[in-house]
């Protein structure tokens, strides 16, 4: 029933991916690539018979919801991946302890209180420090940017700072959230909030991480939605004086035992070769974390299972890396680096998917030029899904350690598709991802990270 369900869905979606007797990109891929139009059609073949990527990321999601590092939730999705990876047959499957950062949201409540008392929607942001037990109370200054910080600095003692900055793109307006709690103290403020990093989400607020200074005071910090930080500017803007009163219970608690997760296949020829790819498994304590990151989990884990279903075992290994601790800490990538340092040296490549899973792109790539035109060489197999873009830069936040230690060529998985409109929100839940997406997404990494880890000659040294 499932099955007739699934394709029920997909006959609504158009694709333009030939059927697997079809030799895919034949008149316009390289002739070197010959050996692998037929394994690469396979993959992709395979990736879109059935929604099996679709239904893990909703089991993973439905069963273990949100995933937030030192979490119960976290601790039952790593030992339960273990266990499936070995069920989908991968080889040398086990968890790599890794030591997490445990920070506790506890509960939480932003209100007006002058001129009329009234609730707001929030979420504190990570790592943020709590209140005193009774909240912390100032009138509201609202600001657009950290240069209008500077020169409205009299004004800020004493006073609790909203961020009404417009979002632009991620890099631009996350600053906000993660510097604005100490540029704040430096000046006396008492607490600070942001407008939710993101568009427009239906009054829907964002949490992410924030970096306190070591030489500031820490205050606590929370995010608004788009549209009640739009309210407390026109109120502000009408002369009132708007006074708020912030409570949050956040706190840290030891450090917790985590672990990444790692499968793969073994190389026939060169096992010592490494293709490694993966997601991170944690997630922020709201919505499900399916976009970010089980998505991308998901899909590169996916990737082997296919090659496994297909008896496709290319010359070199390929593993599958589901890492810890992404959102507030970073030490999944920190301790995979640190764990395998000694084998850093023969990574061919490592791959990250961190931006979702809605329509396909291609991929990013870091790394020499000779290595850039074998990636978009590869990429041509993928024109049928219409994934066969390659971008000028290529990386992810866990595998950067590992990337920047050994100079290895680095790609990232890329779509198209809001992901900031749901990103690190209690919106962000399976019923966003569409199960073709999912498909494609899947049948791409595998073809990508296939075709890498079977040619003859290694990809090449990162710039």
């Amino acid at each position: 029933m499932r099955f007739v369900v699934f394709l029920a869905v997909f006959a609504i979606v158009p694709t333009q991916f030939p059927p697997p007797s079809v030799d895919i990109a034949k008149s316009a891929s390289p002739e070197w690539l010959a050996p692998y139009r037929e394994p690469a059609s396979k993959l992709l073949g395979e990736a879109l018979a059935s929604d099996e990527a679709w239904q893990r990321l909703a089991y993973i999601g439905d069963t273990f919801g949100n995933r937030l590092s030192g979490s119960p939730n976290l601790d039952a999705a790593i030992r339960w991946a273990v266990e499936e990876m070995k069920r989908d047959g991968l080889e040398n499957v086990h968890a790599e302890p890794v030591k997490v950062p445990h920070w506790v949201r506890g509960r939480e409540h932003l209100e007006i209180i002058a001129p009329t008392p009234q609730p707001l929607v929030m979420l504190g942001l990570g790592n943020s420090v709590g209140t005193p037990a009774d909240g912390v109370e100032g009138e509201l200054l609202v600001l657009h940017s950290f240069d209008e910080l500077d020169t409205q600095k009299d004004r800020v003692k004493g006073r609790i700072v909203l961020f009404n900055v417009p979002f632009t793109n991620y890099g631009e307006t996350v600053r906000y959230r993660s510097a604005g709690p100490s540029r704040v103290a430096a000046l006396g403020g008492v607490a600070m909030l942001v407008r939710s990093v993101g568009p427009a989400g239906l009054r829907t607020p964002h949490t992410g991480a924030l970096t306190y200074t070591d030489d500031q005071p820490k205050i606590p910090a929370a995010a608004v939605t788009t549209e009640d930080a739009a309210r407390l500017e026109r109120m502000s803007d009408r002369g009132a004086a708007v006074r708020v009163r912030l409570a949050m219970e956040a706190h840290f608690e030891a450090d917790a035992d985590s672990a990444n997760v790692i499968g793969e296949i073994r190389g026939r020829e060169l096992p010592g070769e490494v293709v490694a790819i993966g997601g991170h498994f944690d997630s922020w304590d709201v919505g499900t974390g399916s976009t970010d990151d089980g998505g991308g989990c998901v899909v590169t884990w996916e990737a082997l299972r296919l090659m496994h279903r297909l008896n496709l075992r290319p010359r070199r290994t390929v593993r599958v890396v589901l890492w810890t601790n992404e959102e507030n800490g970073g030490r999944g990538g920190e301790g995979y680096k640190t764990a395998h340092m000694a084998e850093l040296p023969n990574h061919v490549a490592m791959m990250e998917s961190d931006g979702g899973v809605f329509t396909p792109k291609g991929f990013g790539f870091t790394g020499s030029d000779g290595a850039r035109a074998k990636i978009r060489d590869i990429a041509t197999l993928l024109r049928g899904i219409q994934a066969d873009w390659v971008g000028p830069t290529g990386g992810g936040s866990d595998i950067e350690p590992s990337v920047k230690a050994a100079g290895i060529p680095s790609l990232e998985h890329t779509v198209s598709g809001n992901y900031f409109l749901i990103h690190h929100t209690p919106a962000d839940t399976i019923d966003k991802i569409d199960p073709m997406d999912m498909a494609r997404n899947a049948g791409a990494v595998a073809v990508m990270t296939y075709v890498i880890a079977e040619m003859p000659d290694r990809l090449g040294a990162a710039r």
